[in-house]
């Protein structure tokens, strides 16, 4: 009988959008893998249809993304029977909460090598005082039941060197989750094509931003930046679900801007719509290594992000595009000014861009991951 994986994230379109090439390299090497998530509340799109005929193997856990609720305890009780009955060999968790609840559960089970990718601490600089003393304590007590703890940017991996793992545990960094590049540099004629469809105009500048519509995202730094600019020949399309949908269309139609941003939702043709665009904007207040900054990147387009964790390990500033302040409103309309005006910056950063990203290519994570599942699987032989 095949020795069993379980992968461990809140909401279930995380596996199907990011880690699908983990799961090939898992199954080709015999092991039968299971994912424990909320099938309920899919994100990356509207269901779980990218999951069949993967031979994933399913279990229903009704993971919420607050710590302070108290469905938590029976969710960590529905995890520890699930890990007693399965007799997992590596438990791998992924996001916050699949993180927390996935290694308690794996500790008071007693169930497999213990595995963690860190998409973001919730410490990270510049975050407010009460996320540092209760985010990084968590992490620092949870980190001595760790075996293996995976960063994706420079920051988090600093961080992370600082914890005392579980004996013969080891960190490891991997730049991001990879990005196919040459998934993205081989569109082309597709730009006038998307710009008709939305009767874009020869002379409108076209923003793009892709993102969970939620406050982390801080999608409302540009609206404010378009209201601030006044030129109705700037154009944003805005791609992305989520609960704060209502509130940005509200917030849109309060700052005039019905003829100037599409709200197209989850986007299912992004590196197509990237093309069509003249410059990605991400005013994000926290990440850890964005995968949409790095599609922007691969498609040739200057950048304007904020100046936080995970964006800077990927935009140079001056070179790439522009760093700003998450609520320097003002920084953020300067910077789509300067481009707007000047056509040959915006080649010039996206050609940067588009070398730059080639350090994060798909093929270079997958040899680091297999690296570390290596690692981790060599811990699993008593």
């Amino acid at each position: 009988m095949a020795e069993k994986i379980l992968l461990v994230t809140t909401t279930s379109g995380f596996v199907p959008q990011f880690e699908m090439n983990n799961v090939k390299y898992l199954l080709s090497l015999g092991y039968e893998i299971h994912y424990a998530s909320n099938y309920n509340t899919p994100i990356y799109g509207n269901d779980n249809s990218r999951l069949d005929e993967t031979d994933i193997i399913r279990h229903q856990i009704d993971f919420v993304r607050s710590p302070f609720r108290l469905s938590n305890i029976k969710l960590l009780r529905d995890l520890v029977k699930l890990m007693k009955e399965e007799q997992f060999v590596l438990i791998h968790c992924h996001t916050p909460m699949g993180g927390v609840l996935g290694r308690l559960a794996a500790c008071i089970s007693k169930c497999g090598v213990v595995m963690y990718t860190v998409h973001g601490f919730h410490f990270y600089q510049g975050a407010p005082l009460m996320n540092r003393l209760m985010y990084k304590t968590m992490e620092w007590l949870l980190a001595h039941v760790t075996d293996v703890l995976v960063t994706i940017n420079e920051e988090d991996y600093q961080a992370a060197l600082k914890f005392k793992l579980k004996k013969g545990g080891s960190v490891f960094y991997t730049p991001g989750i990879g990005i196919d590049c040459k998934r993205f540099s081989t569109i082309e004629n597709i730009r006038q094509k998307i710009r008709s469809q939305y009767q874009l105009q020869s002379d409108d500048f076209v923003l793009i931003t892709c993102g969970e519509l939620i406050k982390r995202k801080n999608h409302v730094a540009i609206l404010k930046a378009l209201t601030y600019i006044k030129d109705y020949h700037i154009k944003l399309i805005l791609c992305g679900s989520g609960v704060l949908e209502q509130d940005i269309r509200h917030k849109i139609r309060e700052y005039g801007l019905e003829e100037c941003i599409f709200m197209i939702g989850y986007c299912y043709n992004i590196q197509e719509h990237l093309k069509a665009a003249d410059c990605f904007v991400f005013p994000s207040y926290q990440e850890g290594l964005p995968v949409a900054l790095m599609e922007a990147m691969t498609s040739g387009l200057p950048v304007i992000a904020s100046k936080i964790r995970g964006n800077v390990d990927l935009i140079v500033p001056e070179k790439g595009g522009f760093l700003v302040e998450p609520k320097d409103i003002k920084g953020f309309a300067d910077s789509i000014l300067k481009l707007k005006e000047n056509n040959e910056l915006r080649q010039q950063m996206g050609c940067f861009n588009s070398e730059k990203i080639q350090q994060f290519d798909v093929e270079i994570v997958k040899k680091k991951m297999k690296d570390i599942y290596q690692f981790a699987i060599a811990k699993t032989v008593k």
